[in-house]
C-alpha cells in the first residue's frame, strides 16, 4: 500500500475546505427570495452573465475526463485518445443555433429541461418520460467519471485500501456533493467553477513549460512514446492514426459532439444564462477550454517519457491506469505543487458532479415527479423533490463504478454518450421541424436504445477478462444485422453510439412516414402560445412556432 503523502493531503484538505464554505456561501449568491423553487435551486434564477456562465459552462464540460480520461487513453493507446480535441473545437459551431433556439423556446414557456421542450413540442407525455429518463441514466456514468478521476487522486496520495477504506473516494464525494448542492443548487457549482479553472489553468501551464524542459523537450516526449508502441501487440495504438482506428477516431469525435449538448447538464448551464447575448459570447471563448484539453491530453505522452507506472488497484490487482497524471505530479514536482494539481483534478470532478446530479434530478422533478406523481406540485414541492433526487443520483453513479468495468475510465463517458445520442432526434432536430412523428421517434429511440445496449454488453474488456460492457469501440466484424455480418474479417472499430444513432434515425424515418400516410394523429404542439410578443428573439420563436 502507497504510504500517505501527507504535505500534499494537507494542501488538498485546505483547497477543498475552501470550495466546501463557498458551496455553503453559494446558496446567499445572486440569490432571489428563495430557493424554494426550481428556476431558483436548479437554473441559478436564469440569470448567469458572460463570464459566470464561461466558468460554469468550462466547469461543465472540462472535467475529470479532461484531466485523468483522456491522458490515460493516450498513455495507454497513443493518438487515439486525441479524438477529444476535434470534437470539441467543431461542437460549438454545432450547437449554437441548436442552442440559441432552445433557450428561447425555453424562457418563454418556462421549460427547466430538454424532455420539458418535447413535452411540449409533441404533447407525448410517454416520449418526454423516455427523453427524461435517458438522460437521468446517461448522466450517472458521467458522474462515475468524475469519481473516478477523483479516486485516482486519492489513491496517488496513499489512500488505497479495500472494502470500505478502498471505495473511501466514493463515500468523500458523495457527502461534498450531497452537502452543497442540496443546500445551495446550481449557484455552487458555479462560483466553485471559479476556484477550479484558476487552479487549472496554474497547473497546466506549469506542467507544460517545465515537464518538457526536465524530459528533453517534445521530439524526445514523442519518440518515447512512439518506442512504447512499437513493442504493443496492438494494430491500433501508435502516436499516428492508422487504417484500423481512423474511423473510430471520426466516429467517436463526431457522435460526442453530436452528444455533449444533448446532457441535460449541458443545456442546464445554457438554460441558466440571461440572454442569448451571452450563450454566443460564450461559444466563441469556450474553444480557448479545447487549448487547455490538447495540452492535458499531451501529459499521456509525458507520463511515458517520465517512465511513469500506474499504481495497482487493490481491488483487482490491476495496474490503474486514471493515476498516471497524479503519478507523474507526484514524481516530478515538488509536494506542495503535487498537492495544488491533486486540489485542481478533485475540484475539477466534483464541479460538473454536482451540475450533473442538479440536471438530473431536473428531469426527475418536472417529467417523472410531476407529470406522474403529483401533477398539483408547488414549487416548493418540485424544489425538493429535486434536492432529494439529486443526492440518489449520486447512488445510481456509484452503481456504475461497482458494477460496470470498462477498459479504460473514459468509455464511462462515452457509454453514456451512446444513450444520450438517442434523444438528438427529438430533441435537437425538433428544434427545426415538426416533420418527425412522435411515434417514429419512439420507435427509433426504442431501436436505438436496445441495440446500442446490445452492442456494449458484447463488447469484452480484455484487460480484465470481463466478456461485456468493456468500452465502447466496435469491431466492424462484430457488427451483426439479423445474423448478417456485412463486414465480416475487417479489424475496423467503430463508436457504438454512431451505429445505434443511424438506426435511430432510419427507424424513426421509416415509422414517420407510414403514420403521416395512415393520418396517425401526432399531439398538440404547445409550443406555439399564441398570446406572446416576442423580442429579442423574435426570429428563431416564429421559426420554432412562437409566436
Amino acid at each position: 500500500m502507497t504510504e500517505i503523502q501527507w504535505p500534499e493531503l494537507i494542501i488538498f484538505a485546505i483547497l477543498f475546505a475552501v470550495v466546501t464554505v463557498l458551496g455553503f456561501v453559494a446558496s446567499r449568491w445572486k440569490a432571489g427570495n428563495t430557493l424554494d423553487h426550481l428556476d431558483e435551486w436548479g437554473l441559478g434564477g436564469r440569470k448567469f452573465g458572460s463570464w459566470i456562465t464561461w466558468f460554469l459552462l468550462g466547469g461543465d464540460l472540462y472535467t475529470a475526463y479532461t484531466f485523468v480520461a483522456v491522458p490515460a487513453l493516450m498513455f495507454s493507446a497513443g493518438a487515439m485518445g486525441l479524438f477529444a480535441l476535434p470534437y470539441t473545437i467543431i461542437v460549438y459551431p454545432i450547437v449554437l443555433m441548436p442552442a440559441l433556439r432552445m433557450w428561447s423556446v425555453s424562457r418563454v414557456r418556462g421549460y427547466v429541461t430538454p424532455a420539458d421542450f418535447v413535452r411540449g413540442r409533441f404533447g407525448s407525455p410517454t416520449l418526454a418520460l423516455l427523453i427524461a429518463i435517458t438522460g437521468i441514466i446517461a448522466t450517472m456514468p458521467y458522474i462515475a467519471l468524475q469519481l473516478v478521476g477523483l479516486e485516482a487522486v486519492l489513491r496517488t496520495m496513499g489512500i488505497n485500501g479495500s472494502g470500505i477504506v478502498g471505495h473511501l473516494p466514493l463515500l468523500v464525494a458523495f457527502v461534498i456533493l450531497a452537502v452543497y448542492t442540496y443546500q445551495s443548487g446550481l449557484r455552487a457549482p458555479a462560483l466553485i467553477a471559479f476556484v477550479k479553472d484558476i487552479l487549472i489553468y496554474i497547473v497546466i501551464l506549469v506542467a507544460i513549460i517545465y515537464l518538457p524542459s526536465k524530459l528533453g523537450g517534445w521530439s524526445a516526449i514523442f519518440d518515447s512514446a512512439q518506442a512504447k508502441f512499437d513493442q504493443t501487440p496492438s494494430k491500433a495504438d501508435g502516436i499516428l492514426l492508422n487504417a484500423n482506428n481512423q474511423l473510430q477516431y471520426a466516429t467517436l469525435a463526431l457522435g460526442s459532439a453530436l452528444a455533449l449538448f444533448l446532457y441535460p447538464h449541458s443545456l442546464t448551464s445554457v438554460l441558466a444564462s440571461r440572454g442569448r447575448s451571452v450563450i454566443k459570447r460564450n461559444m466563441v471563448a469556450l474553444p480557448a477550454y479545447s487549448l487547455v484539453l490538447g495540452l492535458l491530453a499531451l501529459l499521456g505522452y509525458v507520463a511515458i517519457s517520465a517512465a511513469v507506472k500506474p499504481i495497482t488497484n487493490n481491488a483487482t490487482g490491476k495496474p490503474d491506469t486514471n493515476t498516471v497524471v497524479p503519478v507523474l505530479f507526484d514524481t516530478q514536482f515538488s509536494s506542495w505543487f503535487a498537492g495544488i494539481a491533486f486540489a485542481a483534478i478533485g475540484i475539477g470532478a466534483l464541479v460538473p458532479a454536482a451540475i450533473m446530479s442538479i440536471a438530473a434530478a431536473n428531469l426527475w422533478t418536472r417529467n417523472i415527479y410531476k407529470e406522474y406523481i403529483k401533477k398539483n406540485a408547488t414549487p416548493g414541492q418540485e424544489a425538493k423533490q429535486a434536492k432529494l433526487a439529486s443526492l440518489i443520483v449520486k447512488f445510481g453513479a456509484v452503481a456504475f463504478i461497482l458494477f460496470i468495468d470498462p477498459q479504460f475510465s473514459i468509455d464511462l463517458q462515452l457509454i453514456g454518450g451512446v444513450l444520450i445520442l438517442q434523444t438528438l432526434p427529438a430533441v435537437a432536430i425538433s428544434l427545426y421541424t415538426r416533420w418527425f412523428h412522435r411515434w417514429g421517434l419512439i420507435a427509433g429511440w426504442v431501436v436505438g436504445i436496445g441495440w446500442g445496449l446490445i452492442m456494449l454488453y458484447n463488447i469484452p474488456n480484455p484487460a480484465t477478462g470481463k466478456a461485456h460492457f468493456g468500452g465502447s469501440a466496435l469491431a466492424l466484424d462484430k457488427l451483426s444485422i439479423f445474423g448478417w455480418h456485412p463486414f465480416s474479417g475487417s479489424p475496423v472499430q467503430i463508436y457504438v453510439g454512431f451505429v445505434a444513432l443511424v438506426a435511430n434515425l432510419l427507424v424513426a424515418v421509416i415509422f414517420t412516414v407510414i403514420a403521416r400516410r395512415m393520418k396517425v394523429f401526432n399531439g398538440t404542439d404547445d409550443t406555439a402560445p399564441e398570446d406572446y410578443h416576442a423580442d429579442e428573439h423574435d426570429k428563431d420563436l416564429r421559426e420554432i412556432g412562437v409566436h
